[in-house]
């Protein structure tokens, strides 16, 4: 099955898809880790996508719709896949379906992680990382043993300037602006569903999803 996990940042998509991982065994795939693993290994899509993220530049549509169809391309998603973040925006969804035309290949369902943009504020305001070892934390819902102290390696807990207030506002702007139009996009294809991201536990979500790849 080839799954879309859409929602903001902050709303749980990479926890979500990396239990739909493990249970359906099907290949994660998100934007990142694609730029980060053409790069590597100095493709030329790695060299095209590199020349604008070392200005700063966001790479463009085209140039990161090949990069995804090419990742499809792999053994691994010969069963399906489940993309994260990805689309970004209708031109890029527009973009994979034109290449899945000629594939032959379709999206099956596209899973909306939903949540508020207080709810994702909150959870991501309160994130504190390891400066040493990378071990996350919040300070509500994970606390540490002692506060701003890491009970993996004792190390320093720092808050991450993407995890700042402003800066999440930013991101929630851009989301509304850029990203959710693609809700209506795919429920006029009649493919996209919904699980809340902070109400219920991990089992609940994972079980109303269960539903939804077995219907």
């Amino acid at each position: 099955m080839n799954i879309i996990l859409l929602g903001a940042t902050g709303a749980g998509k990479g926890t979500i898809a990396l239990q739909m991982k493990d249970r359906y065994k099907l290949p994660h795939i998100s934007t990142g880790d694609i730029f980060r693993e053409n790069i590597k290994n100095n493709t030329e899509l790695g060299k095209l996508a590199k020349s604008y993220i070392d200005k700063g530049a966001l790479v463009p549509d085209d140039v990161t719709t090949n990069l995804i169809v090419d990742r499809l391309t792999h053994d691994d998603c010969k069963k399906g896949f489940i993309l994260d973040g990805f689309p970004r925006n209708n031109a890029q969804a527009k973009s994979l379906d034109e290449a899945f035309e000629k594939s032959g290949n379709k999206i099956d369902l596209v899973i909306l992680v939903d949540a508020t943009d207080e709810q994702i504020a909150d959870r991501l305001s309160g994130r504190r990382v390891c400066e040493n070892c990378g071990h996350i934390y919040h300070i509500v819902n994970i606390p540490p043993k002692v506060e701003g102290v890491c009970d993996k390696c004792g190390g320093k807990l720092i808050q991450r300037k993407d995890d700042s207030k402003e800066v999440i506002q930013d991101r929630l702007k851009t989301y509304h602006e850029i990203t959710k139009p693609l809700i209506d996009y795919y429920s006029k294809e009649n493919i996209l569903k919904s699980v809340p991201g902070f109400v219920g536990s991990q089992e609940e979500r994972l079980k109303m999803i269960d539903a939804m790849v077995n219907a």
